[in-house]
């Protein structure tokens, strides 16, 4: 008897979702026995890190300054527009900078993985690596996982920082002098604060790195199946990147 259509998608759904978790199995494992492949990380986390810090910085510097805004808005009614330098961090710290950061590295970054190891795959050079016996997880997957996983937080504590300086050009316009505006950041913020916005860019990180390569490695159809595959690495990452930072808020919130 045929499995129906509903049925059938589903299937494929699974093994889709077994596949993923198995591939980002082996790569976790593979980081830490050598080779390690130093030259390939360093060429990855330039691309990956180096390359991303203007778009995350300006990210960062706009959302800021609404941010400041907005909150101006709405304390001068009640004279609380010293705290806005709280409300802007804790607000950049825990879900603004990791999340705007993780979505602009997502389609910045996860598409170029993706278009870059499904080239890869349509034109036979993964099977090449296979045949001359060339582990294709630690040469290709791994050091671009490492390079995501440790760039990511620097990224967003990049973003955060000009977030806040972002924040302090407009509050300065509202007579807020350095000494008030920094006063207020300690008075929203606490140190699981700071431990909740490095551990979930690290988390974003991971999974746009294991999308990129997962749907890069499952690339076919020649280059229409690469664009093919770039668009959907995106829309999968920044999807997941939503749901998971839901799931990570509610965790740090009950051991809060």
């Amino acid at each position: 008897m045929k499995d129906t259509f509903p049925e059938r998608r589903l299937k494929i759904f699974f093994l889709n979702v077994q596949q993923f978790f198995a591939l980002a199995a082996r790569s976790v494992v593979r980081i830490f026995s050598p080779p390690f492949y130093y030259r390939e990380f360093a060429v990855q986390f330039e691309k990956i890190g180096v390359d991303s810090i203007f778009i995350s910085c300006l990210t960062g510097l706009f959302t800021g300054m609404v941010m400041a805004l907005q909150a101006l808005i709405q304390l001068k009614p009640f004279a609380a527009t010293s705290y806005v330098g709280g409300m802007v961090c804790v607000t950049m710290v825990k879900e603004l900078g990791p999340v705007l950061a993780s979505l602009m590295v997502s389609g910045r970054v996860g598409s170029a993985i993706t278009a870059e190891l499904g080239t890869m795959v349509v034109t036979e050079q993964v099977d090449a690596m296979r045949v001359e016996g060339t582990d294709v997880i630690k040469r290709l997957v791994a050091p671009r996982l490492k390079a995501t996983v440790i760039a990511m937080p620097l990224l967003v504590i990049f973003t955060d920082t000009v977030a806040l300086l972002g924040g302090y050009i407009i509050a300065a316009g509202y007579d807020i002098n350095p000494l008030m505006y920094y006063k207020s950041l300690p008075q929203f913020m606490v140190f699981q604060d700071l431990i909740e916005g490095v551990v979930k860019p690290a988390v974003f990180g991971f999974i746009i790195a294991m999308i990129g390569c997962y749907v890069g490695l499952s690339t076919h159809g020649g280059a229409e199946g690469v664009g093919t595959s770039a668009k959907r690495a995106v829309v999968l990452s920044s999807v997941l990147i939503l749901v998971t930072d839901f799931f990570m808020t509610k965790i740090f919130i009950v051991f809060r």
